[in-house]
């Protein structure tokens, strides 16, 4: 089902899809192909929205900064001093995080207007970046599916193709509380990642893959998530073909669970302690399935690198329960 959910000042309309499916329901934004709401229910079967946005198109306007529900690219995360190398040449970005570059650049592909098409049990989302947008290079053809799969798990499926050597590294910037409302600290997390990337002030990774034990950063067991994340960790699993379970966010209180399943080999704790606006810090968490940070600028980390001919795929699947 879709319906008119605003229109932008040059006059472009934004719809709302909603998907629904065994208990879950999902909205979906053609702007930023942002994931509005998702609702589920709790142990007791009360249904409540456990991703944080806003009812409005001028709510994610007038707040864009911490990325509600939005599909963030070509690069998500940081690129150090917003510039990389490839194949010789320095590609000098848009600067908009201090000197460094975050998630795409001052205007990513969360504050685009994508095309979308119903699929079964989903829709799908495209649109192209042309060669030099944020000063990226390479004309990028790019598809985003969402579905809902039989037990209500939802699954964001991101394809793309270059006519020129880039970098792409897509995430879904969605921000989880489970209780529905009020902090999110308390959530219990646990994420299959032995080590994670150390950073420098400007969060850029320095290089190094540091073991977790004895660390804050250390989540294979299952312990209350707290507060001053806004890392990545390096799963164990790797790069994988088909997604694989790496971690999982469960409310005492409410009972609903996440799991998080990825191809991808890396994923941001980010704990939101700079939210402002109608939402207080720590209110979400969330998890962004990526390659890792600044990976552009260190060969040493999985690459990021598209060439022509090739196809660039991932996929995350977000899957919900309940739990004592």
């Amino acid at each position: 089902m879709s319906e008119l959910f605003g229109t932008l000042s040059d006059g472009t309309e934004v719809h709302r899809w909603t998907l629904e499916r065994a208990g879950t329901r999902v909205r979906i934004l053609s702007y930023g192909g942002i994931v509005q709401s998702v609702e589920v229910p709790d142990r007791d079967g009360r249904t409540a929205d456990v991703v944080l946005g806003f009812s409005g198109l001028d709510g994610y306007l007038e707040h864009p900064g911490p990325y509600f529900g939005a599909l963030v690219g070509r690069y998500a995360n940081r690129i150090g001093q917003a510039r990389f190398p490839l194949d010789g040449v320095s590609y000098a970005l848009e600067p908009n995080n201090g000197p460094h570059s975050l998630h795409g650049g001052e205007r990513g592909f969360d504050k685009r207007v994508w095309e979308v098409a119903p699929v079964e049990h989903g829709v799908r989302l495209t649109r192209v970046s042309a060669h030099g947008e944020e000063g990226f290079p390479g004309r990028l053809e790019l598809t985003a599916t969402y579905t809902l799969d039989a037990s209500g798990a939802l699954r964001v499926a991101y394809e793309a193709v270059t006519d020129a050597p880039t970098v792409v590294n897509l995430t879904n910037h969605s921000y989880f509380n489970l209780a529905g409302s009020g902090n999110a600290g308390g959530h219990e997390l646990r994420i299959a990642a032995s080590r994670y990337t150390p950073v420098d002030d400007g969060l850029i990774p320095t290089g190094v893959l540091a073991d977790v034990s004895g660390s804050r950063f250390d989540f294979r067991t299952t312990r209350k998530v707290g507060s001053g994340y806004d890392h990545n960790l390096v799963l164990d699993k790797g790069v994988t073909d088909a997604p694989e379970e790496i971690a999982e966010l469960h409310d005492p209180g409410s009972g609903r669970t996440l799991t998080v399943a990825t191809t991808e080999p890396g994923i941001q704790l980010y704990t939101a302690e700079h939210l402002s606006g109608p939402f207080a810090p720590g209110d979400g968490i969330a998890l962004e399935t990526q390659h890792f940070p600044d990976s552009p600028n260190r060969p040493e980390f999985p690459s990021t690198r598209l060439d022509p001919g090739a196809v660039y795929r991932s996929q995350t699947v977000y899957g919900f329960g309940v739990r004592d």
